[in-house]
């Protein structure tokens, strides 16, 4: 299956199971089609609303269909909860939370009242239907991957987060410490903001540095920033090409030689030319008349 989860139940549940979480067969793929289809249209409707002109002239055209959308991935999350046979599980996974996140601002926005000190919390429900775009991820295989690389990942990439916060708060301080407030450095917050954007080498020059000493310490901290900045992408790329392998390539041992670094699709053995499946003969063998073990004379 193409999902960790499972039917919740025989017939009506088990068929729905297999065109909402399975790609294999016409009609669930047309369903995946169609789903994606809906996901993009209902995000070019949050992203046309977002315009002013194009609010004003089509918003109630905008409304309609903002409620149609909803009403579909509506319905289309209850069957999803409906044919699993743990629906909390979906729920609190990614998916699950992208598919409520799609739904829920929508219904939220009819129990919140139009006045004045609720309109931020309704705009961010709004943007938050943005969110839908997300659900095209389930719709790619390679996505997986990139997750499972991530999440490989996390430990070396908050590591680097920390050392680079302890970098960007002492070269704070000392700026802190050595500029005046009139260059921007009013407090050591502010100056690790102009840190972080120094080191980034993003340079937006609303807090400039006045002094020599205070310019020789910024040059230091753009060059830290050049030779560590590419240490994330660094630790990403490693583990997304050891996914790969470990997708590519399985650990099982060739009978005749030891060689165990085969591609799962692989029958022979790259050095020997051993056949892999041991508890099988091999087909060789069977078409020369021979249905003994493999590698064997009888």
């Amino acid at each position: 299956m193409s999902e960790p989860f499972r039917p919740g139940g025989d017939g009506v549940r088990t068929r729905l199971f297999q065109i909402i979480f399975e790609s294999d067969t016409p009609l669930a793929k047309g369903f995946d089609i169609a789903l994606i289809a809906v996901i993009l249209a209902s995000v070019a409707i949050v992203l046309l609303d977002s315009i002013a002109a194009w609010e004003a002239a089509y918003g109630e055209w905008f409304y309609w269909l903002e409620w149609g959308f909803t009403l579909i991935f509506t319905v289309e999350l209850a069957l999803r909860v409906y044919c699993l046979e743990k629906p909390w599980r979906y729920l609190r996974s990614f998916y699950g939370i992208v598919d409520v996140l799609a739904v829920l601002p929508t219904w939220l926005m009819l129990i919140l009242p139009g006045s004045w000190e609720t309109l931020v919390i309704v705009r961010l429900l709004r943007v938050l239907r943005i969110f839908r775009v997300l659900r095209l991820m389930q719709f790619v295989s390679e996505s997986r991957l990139l997750l499972d690389a991530l999440r490989r990942s996390v430990r070396q990439i908050i590591l680097f987060f920390f050392s680079i916060f302890m970098v960007v708060t002492i070269f704070a301080a000392v700026m802190y410490t050595i500029e005046s407030p009139e260059a921007g450095f009013t407090s050591i917050p502010m100056s690790i903001y102009w840190a972080i954007v120094s080191l980034t080498t993003v340079g937006y020059g609303d807090i400039v540095p006045m002094t020599s000493l205070g310019k020789a310490i910024t040059v230091m901290l753009m060059l830290i920033g050049y030779s560590i900045i590419a240490v994330p992408t660094g630790v990403f790329s490693a583990q997304v090409i050891r996914a790969i392998r470990e997708e590519r390539y399985s650990d099982e041992a060739c009978p005749g030689c030891g060689h165990d670094k085969h591609e799962r699709r692989a029958r022979y053995c790259l050095l020997c030319g051993t056949w892999l499946d041991e508890t099988s003969a091999d087909p060789r063998l069977a078409a020369a008349g021979r249905y003994g073990e493999p590698g064997s004379d009888e």
